[in-house]
């Protein structure tokens, strides 16, 4: 079992596109006379960490130490994630970039639901990452595992050369990953995808013994130690290899009332990023995030899970 104490000294170094959710919560009494939609009288403003930021909150909830590496804007928003971030007690390295818009992500809330979100991004014309290389292997030597948090908004098209650093140096790397090219994500650790993100690169399996193969052929193709598969009410299923056979463990789904599913995958990626740092294996820490994705469902909007909710109090 993960003491408390070992958990505060594992070292995690996340890297990617970190967000700012915006939440508009208001009281919905009419429908506008200008269309058919709901007017929404704003009682009430939040905001929060999103994107890279809320998987190094994460990480920084469960009780393990974090850094977050990204590349904001110089805007508002910009300002208003350095404040958070320094709120939370999160060390960044964050590099500025003024033609980039730090990524706004605005959900207007009525009666508990959420009835429009509205997105604020550019898709940047050069690598943004880049300029950031030189710091990134600065840090590295002081963590004990990497996360990048790939949201496809461009930010990490620089990512294989750090992946190559940190297994360089023996470093466990864990990646959230996007779009339907894997192959700059060859030689990590594990991989995260959901269901449609597998299928968008793997193809659509038939059934579960054609998913399995289709799992472990893109686990060798890429020379991953583990495939991580999330598959919401179905649990998850990790793909390895054992004494060099493929074999495949599955975590059914913990019974839990579903309130909100934004941001659970974070959650995932950043419980196993904390317990691989520790030294727990894959096997080990799968049913553990699996426990961390099903609390947080729980939770409105962008949540974390806590060591205690996570292990009970008995163990902190």
């Amino acid at each position: 079992m993960i003491s408390k104490n070992s958990l505060g000294q594992a070292r995690v170094l996340v890297v990617g596109d970190a967000m700012l959710d915006r939440y508009w919560f208001g009281a919905v009494e009419r429908i506008s006379p200008e269309a058919p939609v709901p007017v929404v009288r704003v009682s009430r403003e939040e905001e929060r960490l999103g994107g890279a930021a809320n998987v190094a909150l994460n990480v920084k909830t469960l009780g393990a130490q974090c850094t977050l590496l990204t590349v904001v804007g110089d805007d508002e928003p910009a300002r208003s994630l350095r404040r958070l971030l320094e709120a939370q007690g999160i060390t960044t390295v964050l590099g500025s970039d003024p033609k980039l818009y730090t990524i706004v992500k605005l959900r207007v809330i009525g009666r508990s639901q959420q009835l429009i979100r509205v997105d604020f991004e550019n898709q940047p014309e050069h690598e943004v990452l880049q300029q950031m290389l030189t710091d990134y292997e600065r840090v590295l030597p002081d963590h004990d595992a990497v996360l990048f948090s790939d949201y496809g908004k461009g930010g990490l098209t620089h990512i294989p050369r750090m992946i190559e650093l940190a297994r360089a140096a023996g470093k466990p790397v864990l990646v959230d990953p996007k779009g339907s090219d894997y192959s700059r994500y060859a030689g990590a650790t594990t991989l995260t995808p959901n269901r449609a993100e597998l299928a968008q690169v793997v193809g659509q399996w038939r059934d579960e013994a054609d998913l399995h193969r289709r799992a472990h052929a893109l686990r060798e193709e890429l020379g991953l130690d583990g495939l991580v598969l999330t598959r919401s009410e179905d649990g998850m299923s990790l793909f390895e290899a054992v004494d060099g056979q493929p074999t495949h463990f599955q975590v059914p789904a913990q019974a839990r009332e579903v309130f909100d599913v934004t941001g659970a995958g974070d959650t995932v990626i950043a419980t196993l990023a904390a317990l691989l740092a520790c030294g727990m294996s894959l096997r080990d820490a799968v049913p553990l995030a699996n426990r961390a994705g099903s609390i947080v469902v729980g939770k409105f909007g962008t949540a974390s899970c806590s060591f205690e909710e996570l292990f009970g109090k008995e163990t902190a």
